[in-house]
């Protein structure tokens, strides 16, 4: 026999630790992906699950077999944005822990992914009681993966015992979105770290409890 007869197909090997992404996975995220750029776009109003579709270059009909309708895609597609955007640091210092979790803040307001997200959730969106919730959803999600920063800081000695997590990233966030939705000005690396170091000097000699 030739080696050819011998030896085993490559292409009927199973792929080992590389689970395949199945279609319907990959149109789930192609549309929601479609929906976070049409609102970024176009914003709530104009929104359509035909300009979705054609974006995600599928038919509306399969978006509508897994949406009911626009606005449940629109809050599929925010809240998906919750655990991947922002990163929770873990350095083992909490000057650096906070400045990193501003500037990813940073990044998230003034890019196209937190621009639709705002956009949406600020729009007459809030009308509509999925898209409250949804707004809820994530502003809550937001506080609690990134309190355990400050939980880690207290526990090293870094901050004082009685210190409240959410008070914190609370204090540290405000800044940034006072800028972007109040005053419009600009939000960038330098503006994070001094929203940082604001929090953590509050933090430290005066107290978040």
């Amino acid at each position: 026999m030739s080696s050819a007869e011998t030896s085993p197909s490559t292409t009927a090997r199973p792929m080992l630790g590389r689970p395949a992404i199945g279609r319907g996975e990959k149109v789930r995220t192609a549309v929601l992906a479609a929906t976070l750029a049409e609102l970024a776009e176009t914003g709530y109003a104009a929104l359509t699950v035909d300009g979705v579709a054609q974006r995600a270059g599928v038919h509306k009909t399969t978006v509508y077999r897994r949406w009911k309708d626009r606005d449940a895609l629109i809050v599929d597609a925010l809240a998906g944005q919750i655990a991947a955007d922002i990163p929770i640091p873990d350095t083992g210092s909490v000057d650096q822990d906070l400045r990193l979790l501003a500037r990813g803040l940073a990044a998230w307001l003034t890019g196209p992914a937190g621009s639709a997200v705002l956009a949406a959730l600020l729009s007459d969106a809030v009308r509509v009681p999925a898209m409250a919730e949804a707004r809820a959803r994530i502003f809550d999600d937001r506080l609690r993966r990134a309190e355990p920063v400050v939980r880690r800081a207290v526990e090293r000695g870094e901050l004082p015992p009685g210190t409240d997590p959410a008070e914190v990233i609370k204090n540290l966030a405000a800044p940034l979105y006072f800028r972007v939705l109040i005053t419009n000005e600009p939000v960038d690396a330098a503006t994070a770290d001094r929203a940082a170091t604001a929090v953590l000097t509050a933090a430290r000699h005066h107290g978040l409890g």
